[in-house]
Protein backbone atom coordinates (compact mmCIF):
# COMPACT_ATOMS: atom_id res chain seq x y z
CA UNK A 1 0.00 0.00 0.00
CA UNK A 2 1.29 3.28 -0.76
CA UNK A 3 1.09 6.40 1.44
CA UNK A 4 2.36 9.87 2.03
CA UNK A 5 4.43 10.61 5.94
CA UNK A 6 2.19 13.27 8.06
CA UNK A 7 4.03 13.12 11.02
CA UNK A 8 7.33 11.19 13.09
CA UNK A 9 7.00 10.63 16.52
CA UNK A 10 9.27 8.86 18.58
CA UNK A 11 10.13 5.94 16.16
CA UNK A 12 6.51 5.87 15.35
CA UNK A 13 5.17 7.22 11.98
CA UNK A 14 1.37 7.81 10.52
CA UNK A 15 1.07 7.42 6.69
CA UNK A 16 -2.33 8.86 5.60
CA UNK A 17 -3.40 6.32 2.67
CA UNK A 18 -6.73 6.06 1.04
CA UNK A 19 -7.67 3.58 4.04
CA UNK A 20 -6.71 6.08 6.08
CA UNK A 21 -3.51 6.49 8.77
CA UNK A 22 -1.66 3.70 9.84
CA UNK A 23 0.85 4.11 12.74
CA UNK A 24 4.24 2.86 11.36
CA UNK A 25 7.43 1.72 12.10
CA UNK A 26 10.57 1.91 9.66
CA UNK A 27 12.19 -1.60 8.80
CA UNK A 28 15.96 -1.41 10.07
CA UNK A 29 17.26 -0.84 6.40
CA UNK A 30 16.64 2.54 6.34
CA UNK A 31 18.51 2.78 9.97
CA UNK A 32 21.25 0.63 8.26
CA UNK A 33 21.76 2.67 5.45
CA UNK A 34 21.26 5.90 7.81
CA UNK A 35 17.88 6.93 5.72
CA UNK A 36 15.61 9.24 7.94
CA UNK A 37 12.27 8.83 7.02
CA UNK A 38 10.48 12.42 7.38
CA UNK A 39 6.89 14.17 7.10
CA UNK A 40 6.24 14.85 3.30
CA UNK A 41 7.90 11.53 2.26
CA UNK A 42 5.88 9.03 -0.06
CA UNK A 43 6.02 5.50 0.75
CA UNK A 44 5.23 1.93 0.68
CA UNK A 45 3.94 -0.07 3.42
CA UNK A 46 3.23 -3.50 4.39
CA UNK A 47 0.24 -3.61 6.85
CA UNK A 48 0.50 -5.66 9.84
CA UNK A 49 -3.18 -5.05 11.07
CA UNK A 50 -6.00 -3.63 9.24
CA UNK A 51 -8.00 -3.42 12.36
CA UNK A 52 -5.54 -1.41 14.20
CA UNK A 53 -3.96 0.30 11.06
CA UNK A 54 -0.39 -0.90 11.81
CA UNK A 55 2.30 -1.51 9.49
CA UNK A 56 5.92 -1.55 8.81
CA UNK A 57 7.11 1.22 6.15
CA UNK A 58 9.10 -0.78 3.02
CA UNK A 59 10.32 1.51 0.73
CA UNK A 60 10.94 5.12 0.45
CA UNK A 61 10.02 6.76 -2.80
CA UNK A 62 11.98 9.14 -4.33
CA UNK A 63 11.69 12.69 -2.85
CA UNK A 64 11.10 16.00 -5.21
CA UNK A 65 12.62 18.43 -2.59
CA UNK A 66 14.02 18.50 1.09
CA UNK A 67 13.93 21.46 2.99
CA UNK A 68 16.01 21.19 6.38
CA UNK A 69 13.74 24.22 8.46
CA UNK A 70 11.38 22.64 8.66
CA UNK A 71 12.54 19.28 8.07
CA UNK A 72 9.83 18.40 4.99
CA UNK A 73 10.00 16.67 1.79
CA UNK A 74 8.18 17.18 -1.51
CA UNK A 75 6.36 20.83 -0.62
CA UNK A 76 5.34 23.16 -3.31
CA UNK A 77 5.21 26.39 -1.75
CA UNK A 78 5.24 28.69 1.52
CA UNK A 79 2.25 30.58 2.86
CA UNK A 80 3.48 32.99 4.82
CA UNK A 81 1.23 34.86 7.16
CA UNK A 82 1.25 38.16 9.01
CA UNK A 83 -1.43 40.31 10.72
CA UNK A 84 -1.40 43.39 9.18
CA UNK A 85 -2.18 44.44 12.68
CA UNK A 86 -2.79 43.98 16.30
CA UNK A 87 -0.19 42.29 16.49
CA UNK A 88 1.82 45.20 14.83
CA UNK A 89 3.74 42.88 11.95
CA UNK A 90 8.01 42.63 13.51
CA UNK A 91 8.87 43.00 9.15
CA UNK A 92 12.47 41.95 10.25
CA UNK A 93 11.37 39.11 11.19
CA UNK A 94 9.15 38.49 8.16
CA UNK A 95 11.78 39.26 5.72
CA UNK A 96 13.81 36.62 7.62
CA UNK A 97 11.67 33.88 7.00
CA UNK A 98 11.07 35.24 3.07
CA UNK A 99 14.54 34.39 3.43
CA UNK A 100 14.74 31.12 4.87
CA UNK A 101 12.42 30.06 2.11
CA UNK A 102 14.15 31.92 -0.90
CA UNK A 103 17.38 30.20 0.43
CA UNK A 104 15.48 27.00 0.01
CA UNK A 105 14.63 27.48 -3.21
CA UNK A 106 10.44 27.40 -2.25
CA UNK A 107 8.12 29.56 -4.07
CA UNK A 108 6.47 32.16 -1.60
CA UNK A 109 2.94 33.76 -1.44
CA UNK A 110 3.10 36.16 1.26
CA UNK A 111 -0.79 37.18 3.01
CA UNK A 112 -1.42 39.98 5.07
CA UNK A 113 -4.24 38.59 7.28
CA UNK A 114 -6.49 41.46 9.43
CA UNK A 115 -6.56 43.92 6.73
CA UNK A 116 -10.35 44.86 8.13
CA UNK A 117 -8.39 46.91 10.95
CA UNK A 118 -6.53 48.69 8.44
CA UNK A 119 -7.30 51.56 6.22
CA UNK A 120 -6.72 51.59 2.46
CA UNK A 121 -3.30 53.88 2.64
CA UNK A 122 -2.06 51.20 5.16
CA UNK A 123 -2.54 48.47 2.72
CA UNK A 124 -1.43 50.46 -0.24
CA UNK A 125 2.23 51.11 2.16
CA UNK A 126 2.36 47.70 2.75
CA UNK A 127 1.46 46.56 -0.93
CA UNK A 128 4.16 49.25 -1.88
CA UNK A 129 6.84 47.68 0.73
CA UNK A 130 6.78 43.93 -0.38
CA UNK A 131 5.53 44.03 -4.18
CA UNK A 132 9.16 43.92 -5.42
CA UNK A 133 9.90 41.09 -2.62
CA UNK A 134 9.44 38.31 -5.30
CA UNK A 135 6.34 36.76 -3.23
CA UNK A 136 2.69 36.52 -4.45
CA UNK A 137 1.16 39.17 -1.98
CA UNK A 138 -2.62 39.03 -0.76
CA UNK A 139 -4.36 40.79 1.61
CA UNK A 140 -7.46 38.95 4.06
CA UNK A 141 -9.66 39.01 6.86
CA UNK A 142 -10.03 35.66 7.95
CA UNK A 143 -12.69 37.28 10.92
CA UNK A 144 -15.00 38.44 8.14
CA UNK A 145 -13.98 35.78 5.58
CA UNK A 146 -12.01 38.08 2.97
CA UNK A 147 -9.90 36.79 0.25
CA UNK A 148 -10.52 33.32 1.11
CA UNK A 149 -11.59 32.25 -1.72
CA UNK A 150 -8.38 33.84 -3.78
CA UNK A 151 -6.24 32.14 -1.40
CA UNK A 152 -8.11 28.78 -1.57
CA UNK A 153 -7.23 28.63 -5.24
CA UNK A 154 -3.41 28.98 -4.69
CA UNK A 155 -3.47 25.92 -2.10
CA UNK A 156 -6.01 23.87 -3.80
CA UNK A 157 -3.81 20.22 -4.96
CA UNK A 158 -0.92 21.52 -3.74
CA UNK A 159 1.57 20.90 -0.73
CA UNK A 160 2.06 24.37 1.18
CA UNK A 161 4.63 25.24 4.03
CA UNK A 162 2.77 27.40 6.41
CA UNK A 163 4.95 30.11 8.79
CA UNK A 164 4.08 33.08 10.81
CA UNK A 165 4.38 34.23 14.12
CA UNK A 166 1.54 33.38 17.17
CA UNK A 167 -1.29 35.66 17.00
CA UNK A 168 -1.85 36.65 13.16
CA UNK A 169 -4.72 34.17 12.65
CA UNK A 170 -2.68 31.50 11.36
CA UNK A 171 -4.95 28.85 12.69
CA UNK A 172 -8.60 30.60 11.78
CA UNK A 173 -7.17 30.96 8.53
CA UNK A 174 -6.50 27.48 7.44
CA UNK A 175 -9.50 26.00 8.90
CA UNK A 176 -11.78 28.11 6.90
CA UNK A 177 -9.40 27.23 3.52
CA UNK A 178 -10.29 23.57 4.31
CA UNK A 179 -13.55 22.02 6.02
CA UNK A 180 -13.29 18.91 8.75
CA UNK A 181 -9.81 19.30 9.87
CA UNK A 182 -9.15 22.05 12.63
CA UNK A 183 -5.48 22.06 12.23
CA UNK A 184 -4.54 18.28 12.98
CA UNK A 185 -6.16 15.02 12.14
CA UNK A 186 -8.39 13.38 14.19
CA UNK A 187 -6.91 9.88 13.90
CA UNK A 188 -3.73 11.28 14.54
CA UNK A 189 -4.26 12.84 17.65
CA UNK A 190 -6.36 10.01 19.23
CA UNK A 191 -2.95 7.77 18.31
CA UNK A 192 -0.69 10.45 19.50
CA UNK A 193 -2.81 10.88 23.12
CA UNK A 194 -2.85 7.23 23.42
CA UNK A 195 1.16 6.69 23.10
CA UNK A 196 1.56 9.97 24.93
CA UNK A 197 3.93 11.42 22.32
CA UNK A 198 4.46 14.86 22.18
CA UNK A 199 6.55 16.86 19.06
CA UNK A 200 7.81 19.91 18.11
CA UNK A 201 8.46 18.85 14.34
CA UNK A 202 6.20 19.51 11.19
CA UNK A 203 3.68 17.88 10.77
CA UNK A 204 1.48 17.47 7.41
CA UNK A 205 -2.93 18.51 7.76
CA UNK A 206 -4.49 16.75 4.75
CA UNK A 207 -7.22 19.08 3.47
CA UNK A 208 -7.89 16.62 1.19
CA UNK A 209 -6.31 13.49 -0.68
CA UNK A 210 -3.95 16.39 -2.94
CA UNK A 211 -3.64 19.38 -1.03
CA UNK A 212 -1.84 19.57 2.34
CA UNK A 213 -0.61 21.95 5.07
CA UNK A 214 2.80 21.82 6.62
CA UNK A 215 2.42 23.14 10.37
CA UNK A 216 5.84 24.32 11.87
CA UNK A 217 5.44 24.41 15.57
CA UNK A 218 8.34 27.16 16.61
CA UNK A 219 8.84 28.79 13.20
CA UNK A 220 8.70 32.36 14.73
CA UNK A 221 12.16 32.59 16.02
CA UNK A 222 15.08 34.97 14.48
CA UNK A 223 16.73 32.15 12.80
CA UNK A 224 20.74 32.33 12.15
CA UNK A 225 20.73 32.30 8.01
CA UNK A 226 23.55 30.28 7.03
CA UNK A 227 23.93 32.67 3.73
CA UNK A 228 27.23 34.46 3.15
CA UNK A 229 27.42 37.96 3.20
CA UNK A 230 28.33 38.41 -1.07
CA UNK A 231 25.23 35.85 -1.52
CA UNK A 232 22.29 37.86 0.79
CA UNK A 233 21.47 40.34 -2.19
CA UNK A 234 20.65 37.78 -4.29
CA UNK A 235 17.46 36.92 -1.90
CA UNK A 236 16.35 40.28 -2.96
CA UNK A 237 14.64 40.49 -5.86
CA UNK A 238 14.30 44.17 -5.97
CA UNK A 239 18.17 44.64 -6.40
CA UNK A 240 18.68 42.02 -9.33
CA UNK A 241 17.41 44.53 -12.11
CA UNK A 242 20.46 46.97 -10.79
CA UNK A 243 22.95 44.57 -10.78
CA UNK A 244 26.18 45.52 -12.76
CA UNK A 245 24.99 49.31 -12.65
CA UNK A 246 26.70 50.04 -9.62
CA UNK A 247 30.41 51.12 -9.56
CA UNK A 248 31.82 48.49 -7.57
CA UNK A 249 31.52 44.94 -9.12
CA UNK A 250 30.95 43.16 -5.54
CA UNK A 251 29.07 45.76 -4.51
CA UNK A 252 27.06 45.18 -1.41
CA UNK A 253 25.13 47.78 -1.43
CA UNK A 254 25.99 49.23 1.88
CA UNK A 255 28.81 51.86 2.13
CA UNK A 256 30.14 51.50 -1.30
CA UNK A 257 29.65 55.18 -3.13
CA UNK A 258 27.98 55.41 -6.33
CA UNK A 259 25.46 52.37 -5.44
CA UNK A 260 22.72 51.98 -8.01
CA UNK A 261 20.51 50.16 -5.23
CA UNK A 262 21.06 53.18 -2.50
CA UNK A 263 19.82 55.48 -5.11
CA UNK A 264 16.57 53.77 -5.97
CA UNK A 265 15.77 53.76 -2.03
CA UNK A 266 16.18 57.22 -1.85
CA UNK A 267 14.18 57.27 -5.01
CA UNK A 268 11.65 55.20 -3.28
CA UNK A 269 11.35 52.93 -5.91
CA UNK A 270 12.91 50.04 -3.73
CA UNK A 271 11.53 49.99 -0.19
CA UNK A 272 13.58 51.60 2.67
CA UNK A 273 11.61 49.05 5.13
CA UNK A 274 13.14 46.21 3.19
CA UNK A 275 16.50 48.17 2.46
CA UNK A 276 16.93 48.72 6.49
CA UNK A 277 16.19 44.84 7.40
CA UNK A 278 18.71 43.90 4.43
CA UNK A 279 21.59 46.34 5.97
CA UNK A 280 20.66 44.75 9.82
CA UNK A 281 20.92 40.99 8.43
CA UNK A 282 23.82 41.95 6.42
CA UNK A 283 24.95 43.57 9.47
CA UNK A 284 24.86 40.23 11.54
CA UNK A 285 26.00 37.77 8.74
CA UNK A 286 29.25 39.85 8.71
CA UNK A 287 29.35 39.97 12.37
CA UNK A 288 28.15 36.18 12.96
CA UNK A 289 25.92 37.45 15.58
CA UNK A 290 23.25 34.47 16.70
CA UNK A 291 20.12 34.79 17.93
Amino acid sequence: MQGRVIKGIAGFYYVQTEYGVYECKAKGIFRKMKIKIIPGDYVTIEVLSQEEKTGNIETLIERRNELIRPVVSNVDQALIIFAAKEPQPNFNLLDRMILLMKEQRIDIILCFNKCDLITEEEKKELEMAYRGSGCKLMFASARENAGMEELKKELVGKTTVLAGPSGVGKSSTVNLLQSGVCMETGAVSEKISRGKHTTRHAELIAADDKTYFVDTPGFSSLYTLDIEKEELKEYYDEFLEYNGHCRFLGCLHYKEPDCAVKEKVAQGEISRLRYENYIQILEEIKNKKKY
